[in-house]
């Protein structure tokens, strides 16, 4: 964890879209902290700016004004690599549409970030199984992606974000493709493996019950944080 109280520092942020001779301006003047440990939810309508603003703090996209800091880094004097480095050491990543390789069962789909990121195949596989057995799919290990129910595909997603044992994990939507009792078993293990990680949690949502279980809501209405 870093030594920081301050996880993500947001400055100024802006964000416009050019297309043809026209612009869209999607996010203004944002500004906020979130110190580490926290969980916040960003929230708003749709077209708000929320999944605009989650990939800026992630360093998946770039600003047009404005700073994004992760950790004492800031992302605006990283080049792309810089930026997937950043990532790779310090975030996960939980998304709406699970994300899972169709070709890699659900172990391999866990131990893949572990690999990337530098553990021999034997370490990998012990801590995939383990996260896999927190999220109670220990029985599933050999199942494909495609032979996995939506719940039990974010289970495996989650075990892959927790894997590497992440700084910040983000979350876009990730309940949104859920009927509301596998949404309710992801929430409930969501902030279960959170509470015992102590990473910063920052996910967007339109879900309510998840929302309220973050310790803070950030609302966007037209591209401005109220």
């Amino acid at each position: 964890m870093s030594g920081s109280s301050i996880t993500i520092s947001v400055a100024r942020l802006g964000k416009t879209v050019f297309t043809n001779d026209a612009s869209l301006s999607i996010l203004h003047d944002i500004s906020f902290q979130i110190e580490a440990g926290e969980s916040v939810a960003i929230i708003g309508a749709s077209g708000s700016g929320k999944s605009t603003l989650l990939s800026l703090l992630a360093g998946l996209d770039t600003p047009t004004e404005g700073e994004v800091s992760l950790l004492g880094h800031s992302l605006n004097g990283l080049d792309e690599d810089g930026r997937a480095r950043l990532r790779s050491l310090h975030t996960g990543f939980v998304f709406q549409s699970f994300q899972l390789l169709p070709h890699l069962n659900a172990l391999e789909n866990v131990m893949l970030p572990a690999e990337i990121a530098g553990l021999d195949v034997t370490t990998a596989r012990v801590q995939a199984q383990y996260w896999l057995e927190k999220v109670g799919l220990s029985h599933r290990l050999e199942h494909f992606p495609k032979t996995l129910s939506g719940g039990e595909q974010q289970r495996v997603a989650l075990a892959r974000a927790f894997i590497c044992k992440p700084d910040i994990l983000f979350a876009d939507e990730p309940t949104g493709s859920l009927d509301e009792a596998s949404g309710s078993r992801v929430i409930e293990l969501l902030f279960e493996l959170n509470r015992e990680s102590h990473a910063t949690l920052v996910l967007v949502t339109h879900d309510p019950a998840l929302a309220a279980h973050c310790s803070r809501q950030l609302q966007l209405q037209a591209g401005r944080l109220l």
